[in-house]
């Protein structure tokens, strides 16, 4: 993703409900006011910010905030001008003029140059809240975060005219009034317009003897529905972050967030309706929000619910499947009859093991920021995930930390009555499945356990199976990114 942010964390509530309504005596200034407040013409800009702050509430701050966001920083543009690196200037131009102006404000953002518009912005902000954050748009959003959800009446409106400086197309995610089960302002452009990272719609694939550009110890998310199994390699998936295909005869949409290392394998029909998903090019809590073509509501990538837009508290989730993080070699004995995605996507991305967001890989950094940290692992640390739903009842879900899992391959977990226990392969392939009243130790070989009164369970995809015939169901899970997951789940029962 472009224009990158090497945004902070923050402790906070985990999700809000709808946004709430201003009170009725609280009069907001315009909405349009906040955009002719980015104009590098310094009047319009003042006229501007004259008009919010007669109004002002703290409320507003994510407004200005998100303004200056889409302009280049000073000490960006002052290191540019000394010649020690590259203004920090987005790649997209907005436009001068916008339709539905109103009054005195023309909304007008021009996203280069603006280090100046910035700076008048920041200063703003530290006039009219007391605080001193300067040019730190993350202290900014951690301050603003922690305080309670009071949204402009117009937020949606204004967040749909702003981002179309970027792709006319994010309009539709934000109607007027649109109902939202998590706040607006913690929703950020991730660098790139509506499909900018294009899904792979019903991908070419190949049988396993034909994936020669494919080595044993490269990493693919493997995934089997109804006996059919598909290999989506790593080296792929990155580029593009969804796969819409069919597989064992369900329709899928794979939806694979870089940014916080899930990927969940969805269904794409709910009770029979059926829903086309693209990549909005938005982000909630460093989480890509995907959006369906037929109404353009906005999804949870990591929950798969609605969560903007007129699907919003109907409850709808989508179902999801298992998906195991292994390497091409193990997949492929294991499932000998698999396909795999060819490189013949139609797209032009240097598909080479290990190319995509090497450097956001190889270090613990995020770019966004997220309202929850929780230092009791770092960032980017791997954990395998039990989700609320399959648990049932109000049980909160279960993080286990890959590290324990690669240290103790055959590992029980008992949430309340349910009994688990997880398999990790010699390759790291961790797979969940329902223990009932045994108590498993690794068996003599990897594909083989052993229960309490030493009888042979044999380990498959699908279920544990005794030699007398009893049979121990798989149960879904993925794995994730620490700091992604529990930004969105903070109750989780985390076991490291």
């Amino acid at each position: 993703m472009s224009l990158v942010l090497l945004l902070g964390l923050l402790i906070g509530a985990a999700r809000v409900a709808a946004q709430p309504s201003p009170p009725a005596s609280r009069v907001d200034p315009p909405w349009e006011a906040f955009l002719a407040a980015g104009a590098t013409d310094k009047a319009a800009s003042e006229a501007a910010l004259a008009a919010i702050g007669a109004a002002w509430h703290d409320g507003l701050a994510g407004m200005v905030v998100d303004v200056a966001r889409l302009l280049p920083s000073p000490r960006s543009a002052r290191a540019a001008a000394a010649g020690d690196a590259p203004a920090d200037v987005p790649d997209e131009e907005g436009g001068d003029t916008a339709p539905g102006r109103s009054g005195d404000f023309p909304p007008v953002i021009r996203l280069s140059p603006g280090a100046e518009t910035r700076q008048r912005l920041t200063s703003f902000l530290e006039k009219q809240t007391g605080k001193r954050f300067g040019d730190d748009l993350r202290a900014w959003r951690r301050w603003m975060w922690a305080l309670p959800a009071a949204p402009h009446a117009e937020l949606a409106r204004f967040k749909a005219e702003l981002y179309a400086r970027i792709d006319p197309r994010f309009r539709r995610f934000f109607p007027a009034g649109v109902a939202a089960s998590i706040r607006l302002d913690e929703i950020d452009w991730g660098g790139v317009g509506v499909n900018g990272i294009p899904p792979l719609r019903q991908p070419a694939t190949v049988a396993a003897s034909a994936a020669t550009y494919l080595k044993d110890n490269h990493v693919v998310f493997g995934v089997e529905v109804n006996g059919e199994a598909r290999a989506y390699p790593k080296r792929i998936l990155a580029w593009h972050e969804m796969a819409v295909d069919r597989l064992g005869g369900v329709d899928l949409t794979l939806v694979y967030c870089t940014l916080c290392g899930t990927v969940i394998p969805f269904e794409s029909r709910i009770a029979g309706r059926p829903f086309t998903f693209g990549t909005s090019g938005l982000l909630y809590r460093s989480n890509k929000l995907m959006f369906d073509e037929e109404t353009g509501s906005l999804w949870s990538a990591l929950d798969g619910e609605p969560v903007v837009g007129s699907l919003v508290g109907r409850g709808l989730r989508l179902p999801f499947h298992a998906v195991v993080t292994t390497t091409w070699g193990e997949w492929k004995r294991t499932f000998p009859q698999t396909s795999v995605l060819s490189l013949e996507t139609g797209h032009e991305r240097d598909y080479r093991e290990g190319a995509a967001y090497r450097e956001y890989f190889n270090t613990d950094r995020t770019m966004f920021e997220t309202p929850v940290v929780d230092t009791r692992l770092r960032n980017k640390a791997e954990v395998l995930v039990l989700r609320a739903e399959v648990l049932g009842g109000d049980r909160p879900p279960v993080a286990i930390h890959v590290d324990r899992l690669k240290r103790a391959p055959v590992f029980p977990v008992d949430v309340g009555d349910r009994r688990f226990v997880v398999v990790t392969s010699r390759a790291g392939a961790n797979r969940f499945y329902e223990r009932g009243p045994h108590t498993f130790q690794a068996g003599p070989d990897a594909a083989t356990l052993r229960d309490e009164a030493g009888g042979r369970w044999t380990v498959t995809p699908q279920a544990l199976i005794s030699d007398a015939g009893a049979s121990l169901a798989g149960v879904p899970a993925h794995r994730a990114f620490w700091f992604g997951w529990i930004a969105q789940h903070p109750d989780t029962v985390l076991l490291k």
